[in-house]
């Protein structure tokens, strides 16, 4: 983390911009900006501004942004529960979808369905999310009226809002990991249906379905859940767009927001958090490979 920290710190001092002159306006004088400077110690050389962020994040303390005034930390807290939801609800309706497409592409290898599925994948990855997101509106929300066009409902108002709202920004966000999902869930499944104990199994008389179900989905879940948990960690830092297509106040607008403002103590303080959401995920991923196949811990 202490890399990361180092990084982001760098990276965002040494590009071009000052908040500053974003917060002084157009028509403000090299005195008014440098007054400005010296108020938020800009003016400081940098080794002295990293080594003063440090030992806020060592206190737990993310720093003040820029513009709002307000904890940085507060603003992330405001807006992590749209992130959230719409990452988990992505997720939830991505493995849903693909692992069984995967599974019956694999056990229809060759054939039109395997085809089909293919063609979906590949028209997945090629589709830009805002081209889709603005399609789905398009359809769903502006002809046919079944969603609304934008903003988020909290949980606490209800399930049934909660959801609706997110329909359409799941579906959207969704569609490309359904595509990387169902790929790897094809190849996993495909070769493992090449191993002698399946075979075996084959020769014993168990049926299709058992033989996928209880010998080839288990022993290509490895694969098949580091996938998914790299997925739902660029998921968690890839909904700036979607996000901004529905209008969902969360992560991603906050992170956008603060980019135009050169805000650096927001920007500094989402991407450390999203470094260690990744991280965490990571760890996660790891202790399942045990629980998936206990080789694994020898």
């Amino acid at each position: 983390m202490g890399i990361v920290a180092l990084f982001v710190f760098l990276l965002l001092h040494l590009s071009p911009g000052d908040p500053a002159t974003i917060i002084a306006g157009d028509y403000a004088s090299p005195a008014d900006i440098a007054r400005i400077r010296a108020q938020l110690g800009l003016d400081q050389p940098l080794h002295i501004q990293f080594t003063t962020w440090l030992m806020q994040l060592s206190r737990g303390d993310l720093g003040v942004s820029i513009f709002s005034n307000l904890p940085v930390s507060q603003l992330i807290l405001q807006r992590v529960e749209p992130t959230l939801s719409l990452a988990l609800t992505t997720l939830i309706f991505a493995i849903v979808v693909a692992i069984p497409l995967g599974i019956l592409a694999a056990w229809k290898a060759g054939s039109w369905v395997d085809r089909t599925v293919m063609a979906f994948s590949v028209l997945g990855f090629s589709t830009p999310v805002f081209v889709l997101g603005y399609a789905l509106i398009y359809i769903f929300a502006l002809q046919l009226g079944l969603f609304p066009v934008q903003g988020f409902v909290s949980i606490t108002d209800g399930i049934i809002p909660f959801l609706h709202r997110l329909v359409l920004p799941s579906i959207t966000l969704s569609v490309i990991f359904i595509a990387l999902f169902a790929r790897i869930t094809r190849a996993s499944i495909l070769e493992i249906l090449n191993e002698d104990y399946i075979r075996t199994a084959k020769s014993k008389g168990l049926g299709e379905r058992s033989i996928l179900a209880r010998h080839a989905l288990p022993n290509a879940a490895v694969p098949i859940v580091t996938v998914i948990g790299i997925g739902f960690a660029l998921l968690i830092g890839g909904v700036v767009v979607t996000e901004s297509v529905y209008n969902i106040p969360g992560l991603g607008r906050l992170t956008v927001d603060a980019v135009l403002r050169r805000d650096y103590p927001v920007i500094q303080g989402i991407i450390l958090v999203f470094s260690g959401l990744y991280v965490l995920i990571n760890l996660i991923i790891d202790l399942l490979y045990v629980a998936l196949d206990p080789r694994i811990r020898f």
